[in-house]
């Protein structure tokens, strides 16, 4: 038994190394920038204004909306998330930045265009703007790349943050976006020439409020919609993350029961996935390139005789949690992989051909190749071929994490700063375990317990 000097001496000892750990893992990450915000040398271009190429260079423009978790200060609102809308040019450096909105999400091109893209924002008001609550402006605005002239297209404010974030919409034509309101649990048409919604469906309509997540705080978090032709017929289809589905309403009959992707809680097919593509039948499908995010994985499914069978499966040792995934014209695949801190393109046989190391990315779009997925076939029609990381690959990677469960290692990795590293992460536990240790074991020493008795202890004759 170790006596009290000793057991001082050690854990002093645990705490000042450990708090040492940390301290120094932050300077640095402040200095750097480095598991903050990706990599360096790209976040020193942004800053600066550099234009010389920071990545590889690549055909046509790569546009990146973040989500970042990390935050800087703000001379006026206090601490505030860093996120960025960022275009890497063909040659690599820097085309276009911006940090204006609280996060970005959705990023599609503008048909017709060259370098003009709309994008899905989401800012935090302050309580005197929101009647003394909290409340958020969700919006949908575009931008020219080139000339940096931006337009406000639509916009509505929701209760509180998080949760009622807007993150896609989807442009019908000229005059009618399809909205994914996390906020009501619910997908809506809206003619921004006159401001009136034309259409709306409620996921209540078709699921039991016991399923997904709590009701009403964050039941379905329908985090993507996108309009659709199926068997000649206009449909949405929508991401509900919180029931591991991918559902199909027809605008006029609602729910297409038979076409649904997915179970709640069925994660052996979908957990918690983000922006799925529909590739029709003329490119392939009816197929669906999904963003399998808790399962630390690209899917897409195949439609075969009125069921869905998965028919390719991507995923490397580094992939954490990737929030979206585009078929490329020329039978790529570009990922988002929002903890790997990274945006890449993975060619027909599962290579690594293309990586940008990014802070926090949502979405990705390669200008010129079309709105997500539009310009690519299915995973059936290339004959792509799986690619799993095996144990060796994992262990090779160096990555504490990567050797456990994608839900778990997603989880801490959301938990903590992204400046915290494996080494930091052990640092923090050791810091959990052995201050609440000690404070314990000085109040069992300390005179203060010594005479107290327990009011609820009963003495036994």
């Amino acid at each position: 038994m170790l006596d009290r000097r000793t057991l001082r001496v050690s854990l002093a000892l645990v705490v000042v190394l450990a708090s040492g750990i940390v301290a120094v893992g932050y300077v640095e990450a402040e200095r750097s920038s480095d598991r903050v915000v990706g990599d360096p040398s790209v976040e020193q271009a942004l800053r600066s204004g550099d234009l010389s190429p920071v990545v590889d260079p690549r055909d046509g423009r790569t546009v990146v909306a973040t989500d970042s978790n990390a935050f800087v200060a703000d001379e006026n609102d206090g601490p505030r998330a860093q996120a960025e809308l960022v275009a890497f040019a063909a040659d690599g450096g820097i085309y276009y930045h911006e940090n204006d909105h609280t996060r970005y999400w959705d990023v599609d091109p503008v048909a017709g265009t060259n370098s003009t893209v709309e994008f899905v924002y989401a800012d935090h008001l302050t309580p005197e703007a929101c009647d003394g609550s909290v409340c958020t402006r969700n919006g949908v605005e575009r931008v020219n790349l080139t000339t940096g002239e931006s337009t406000d297209v639509f916009s509505r404010v929701t209760p509180g943050k998080h949760s009622t974030r807007w993150h896609d919409v989807d442009r019908i034509d000229d005059h009618r976006l399809l909205v994914a309101d996390i906020d009501r649990d619910r997908v809506f048409v809206v003619n921004t020439t006159t401001d009136l919604i034309t259409w709306e469906w409620g996921a209540q309509a078709a699921f039991d409020v016991h399923s997904g997540g709590p009701f009403p705080a964050d039941w379905t978090h329908l985090n993507d919609v996108e309009h659709v032709e199926i068997e000649g017929r206009d449909a949405a289809m929508v991401s509900l993350r919180n029931h591991d589905q991918v559902a199909f309403v027809d605008f006029e009959r609602g729910l297409m029961e038979n076409w649904t992707l997915g179970e709640d809680g069925d994660h052996d097919t979908l957990y918690e996935q983000h922006n799925p593509d529909y590739i029709p039948p003329e490119r392939g499908g009816p197929a669906l390139l999904v963003a399998d995010s808790e399962n630390g994985r690209v899917v897409e499914y195949q439609r075969e005789d009125g069921s869905w069978n998965r028919s390719w499966t991507w995923s490397d040792a580094r992939l954490g949690w990737p929030r979206d995934a585009d078929r490329l014209p020329n039978g790529h695949t570009l990922v988002t992989d929002s903890n790997g801190d990274r945006v890449l393109e993975v060619d027909r046989t599962g290579e690594v051909v293309w990586s940008a190391t990014i802070g926090f990315p949502y979405e990705a779009e390669r200008l010129g190749t079309g709105e997500e997925s539009a310009g690519g076939e299915s995973a059936a029609a290339l004959d792509l071929p799986d690619r799993e990381p095996t144990a060796a690959d994992r262990s090779v990677s160096g990555s504490v994490l990567a050797s456990l469960p994608p839900s778990i290692a997603n989880g801490i990795a959301y938990a903590f700063p992204r400046w915290v590293g494996p080494l930091e992460g052990v640092a923090v536990v050791a810091l959990l375990v052995a201050v609440p240790l000690w404070i314990r074991l000085e109040y069992r020493w300390s005179n203060v317990s010594v005479g107290v008795r327990n009011p609820l202890r009963v003495e036994r004759e």
